[in-house]
């Protein structure tokens, strides 16, 4: 028994350390970073925090609605398994290679570039301005050398086998939950204005967007207000992202039928009140316009220059890249995880179930290094966010939509736990969600297009892969 569980971790993992994993993996950047773009797009203190409740609100509510799902499916690799029962071989291999190309790879090159835009803080010259090379409109800056550094050296050790991860993952997630607590907890106690408060919920409700170009605000309305909604809502939602994670060790929780669903619960819930926590100190700290301008979108060292003056903002900086660091580590451990278990299930490339001498899916780990570190090289953070969470949404509206299916499909089969609130809170994610993805399309075709024709471009590849039968 022993020996079979070698590869995974031990069936130890109880209510805690699945909670613990959905903090852990939800926590990364985001929260440090986007709040600044979030403030440029709609102006104001109620819509900012407006923004962070909503995208917590139905981040919760997927989560509660996968515990269904996670409690049918116990021993599983999470939701592309769910996919495959719901619907077929293909939507599943759509959303593995999708995985691959787009949700993973896309958030570990947006994680490792937050990394160096905090690395940059403590030494300019790896900032992205500093160009070192240049061929027509391409422009290679010290910034992506510095991600695409930590995504090698991260791989590698992974690659090595590495057994002791979960203790390192632990001790980190502890330290960045603190380092967050530790922000909220001063900020409120030592730095909080009243007059600062008072000014920026003076036009809490008075939609504007900021124009980088000339350093000014507009009024906006209509069209461009839900435009800006869902421009903003990128931001939050990529911040909340990444909880889904424990469905695929569903195998290796105690008591999976009843702890991976309230794992998913509390670890959204947690991290949804911590972040609208870390924003209300934000403003309680921050004038509104020292937030939308922050300098490289780093809020929180803004925030801690504030609270703890110069000393403060070098131990911010270095926080966020543990944070950061740790939030990469679990991003490229996990992800190879899942190809190889695709792979097993003739669901993606048969390479990436071989395993090498360390008894890791090596192949699978360096084809997901190459391929994100070649996305570092395609954009800017904001860029990368609009290029996953698309994808990402359509996949969780797909899944949600799936309850609805096996229901009539398999209305005989055992449900430990049903979806809170069914059927009306997973249509209402679904018609949220929707909403986003179409309102996204429309306003950022550039970025959010290539992630569309990413994800459709596995159908060919699925039908010229995939065996005789069917």
């Amino acid at each position: 028994m022993q020996e079979n569980d070698q590869e995974n971790f031990k069936r130890e993992l109880g209510l805690l350390d699945g909670t613990m994993l959905v903090v852990g993996s939800m926590i990364g950047s985001g929260i440090f970073i986007v709040s600044a773009d979030i403030a440029r797009q709609v102006g104001s203190a109620g819509w900012l925090t407006l923004i962070w409740l909503i995208s917590g609100l139905i981040t919760i509510i997927a989560a509660v609605s996968y515990g269904e799902l996670s409690a049918m499916f116990p021993k599983a690799g999470g939701q592309y398994v769910y996919l495959k029962e719901a619907y077929n071989k293909l939507i599943a291999f759509l959303y593995g290679w999708s995985f691959f190309a787009v949700i993973q790879t896309g958030t570990i090159a947006a994680v490792g570039v937050a990394f160096s835009k905090f690395a940059a803080y403590l030494y300019e010259p790896l900032s992205d301005e500093n160009i070192l090379w240049e061929l027509g409109s391409f422009k290679l800056n010290a910034a992506q050398i510095v991600s695409i550094f930590t995504i090698i050296l991260l791989t590698y050790i992974n690659s090595r086998g590495v057994k002791d991860g979960k203790i390192l993952q632990t001790i980190l997630t502890i330290i960045k939950i603190l380092s967050l607590l530790g922000l909220i907890v001063f900020g409120l106690t030592l730095a909080a204005k009243a007059s600062i408060w008072d000014a920026n919920w003076a036009d809490a409700w008075t939609t504007r967007s900021f124009n980088k170009e000339s350093g000014s605000w507009l009024p906006i309305s209509g069209t461009d207000l839900i435009s800006g909604i869902s421009a903003a809502m990128v931001g939050s939602l990529f911040s909340s992202d990444a909880w889904n994670g424990v469905t695929f060790i569903a195998g290796e929780i105690k008591n999976p039928k009843r702890n991976v669903g309230f794992s998913l619960f509390l670890g959204t819930f947690i991290v949804t009140i911590i972040y609208i926590l870390t924003n209300l100190m934000y403003l309680a700290v921050i004038p509104f316009d020292e937030i939308a301008t922050a300098k490289s979108d780093r809020v929180a060292v803004v925030a801690s220059q504030y609270i703890f003056g110069n000393i403060g903002t070098l131990i911010i900086a270095i926080m966020i890249m543990i944070s950061t660091f740790a939030c990469n580590n679990g991003l490229i451990m996990a992800g190879a995880r899942v190809y190889y278990t695709m792979a097993k299930d003739g669901l993606f490339f048969k390479k990436a179930a071989v395993l090498n001498q360390s008894s890791v899916p090596a192949w699978a780990l360096w084809a997901q290094c190459i391929w994100a570190s070649a996305l570092c090289l395609t954009g800017k953070y904001g860029d990368l966010l609009d290029f996953v969470i698309i994808i990402v949404l359509i996949f969780y509206i797909l899944t949600i939509y799936g309850i609805f299916i096996l229901r009539k499909k398999m209305p005989d089969a055992e449900r430990p736990y049903k979806a809170f609130g069914y059927p009306f809170l997973p249509m209402l994610y679904i018609v949220i969600a929707t909403a986003i993805c179409i309102s996204l399309l429309w306003t950022k075709f550039s970025t959010c297009g290539w992630g569309v024709l990413i994800m459709l471009s596995g159908i060919p590849i699925y039908y010229l892969t995939k065996p005789n039968e069917s």
